[in-house]
């Protein structure tokens, strides 16, 4: 029996933190196991992926619609993105996933110090001054995340946020609607092989998607009410919530 009084308030709040700065798989995909113990994993992701990107697509035309996207750079990323993510899951057969753990939680615990003792990081937008550079990097996150992404997937939407603020030169808002629409391209890849393969709950995703598209834009209109400074502390609060779940997967399991 489906206790929709647990399911849906986590897809709710899934879609509302993964609007603001991703995250929202921490959320769902526990909450989805403790239902579902008898059900494959893969059907599990494969859900928690169709819900999860009708949130994610909803939030980034709300902020779309409100800010300027760099189509330039954000549209080859995430093209970039597509292919990285297909190479990702086709990669997970060659070589066990859960071995990046450690590699994952040191780079986490790095990103989380660096943003916390540059306190102006992700305050001010401000785009490189050289446009085929700002490309070629795009593409190569795009690519790089992609491939994470597809491969192993917990902290995509961080990192995305994180490395498109240190290297694009982005504040937090555009640097959150961008990594949007990168994970948007990235779940449809990952989508696309788990429905080929009939692994998700289509009942289930329908439900959580419903819910996670009100979360979304709960998260989407936060964050444009309340600017740079806000996502930067909600970035935060996940990476540090992500370490910890690093912490706990490498060290108590």
């Amino acid at each position: 029996m489906i206790d929709w009084t647990i399911l849906a308030p986590a897809a709710f709040f899934a879609g509302m933190v993964d609007a603001v700065v991703g995250g929202g798989g921490l959320i769902q995909i526990p909450v989805l196991l403790g239902q579902f113990p008898q059900t494959a994993i893969p059907t599990l992701f494969g859900t928690n992926k169709l819900a999860s990107v009708v949130g994610t697509t909803s939030a980034a035309i709300h902020y779309g619609r409100r800010i300027t996207i760099p189509w330039p750079i954000v549209g080859p990323a995430a093209a970039a993105a597509a292919i990285g993510a297909w190479l990702g899951a086709r990669a997970v057969s060659l070589f066990p996933p859960a071995a990046l753990r450690p590699l994952i939680l040191v780079l986490l615990i790095a990103v989380a110090i660096y943003t916390f003792i540059r306190k102006d990081f992700g305050i001010h937008h401000q785009r490189l001054s050289n446009p085929r550079r700002e490309l070629r990097l795009a593409v190569a996150i795009g690519a790089g995340i992609g491939f994470y992404d597809g491969f192993f997937g917990p902290g995509t939407g961080s990192f995305l946020i994180f490395l498109f603020i240190r290297f694009l030169g982005m504040d937090f808002l555009h640097a959150s609607v961008s990594a949007k629409i990168v994970n948007v391209s990235t779940n449809l890849a990952a989508l696309a092989v788990f429905v080929f393969h009939g692994q998700v709950l289509w009942q289930v995703a329908a439900l959580m998607a419903c819910c996670n598209l009100l979360g979304s834009r709960v998260g989407a209109a936060l964050a444009l009410r309340h600017g740079a400074v806000f996502i930067r502390k909600a970035f935060l609060v996940v990476v540090v919530v992500l370490i910890l779940r690093f912490s706990a997967d490498t060290f108590l399991y």
